[in-house]
């Protein structure tokens, strides 16, 4: 069986917390990355900072794709987390064979279909209690 693993969404994404913290820097720059194993080469979504199939913790940044499709999602219109207005577009998206789970943004729920290319557009969500701006992977209905 596989399981899908989502991101927190009030990371603590400084630097003094996490050595992931370049994941969110990253996406506030327009750019999906995730962790490479720097002794085996696999890739892993969520970033870890350490390899799932050898055990190592030194890594490198790659990018995804911004582009993918929508393997599955699911609607959700009431009991959403403060601050989140629905409906709610959620979606499993498959991009550089990973799965991600994630929001898609200006989604008609009537219109989301299986296979449907989505783009990313990452989320901007309360700063940090330093007023440093943070970020969720998002995405969008593509053109």
């Amino acid at each position: 069986m596989t399981y899908f693993r989502a991101t927190d969404p009030f990371p603590l994404e400084a630097a003094d917390f996490t050595k992931l913290h370049e994941f969110y820097a990253r996406l506030g720059q327009g750019r999906l990355t995730t962790t490479r194993c720097a002794g085996c080469g696999r890739t892993a979504w969520p970033p870890r900072g350490f390899c799932p199939e050898c055990g190592g913790d030194a890594f490198d940044w790659a990018d995804l794709p911004a582009e993918g499709t929508v393997h599955a999602f699911t609607v959700q219109e009431t009991g959403l987390p403060a601050g989140f207005a629905g409906p709610r577009v959620f979606a499993v998206v498959k991009l550089g064979g990973h799965r991600i789970f994630s929001i898609l943004l200006d989604a008609d729920p009537a219109r989301v279909t299986i296979g449907q290319r989505v783009r990313l557009t990452p989320l901007a969500i309360d700063p940090d209690p330093k007023g440093n701006p943070r970020w969720l992977p998002a995405f969008t209905p593509s053109a």
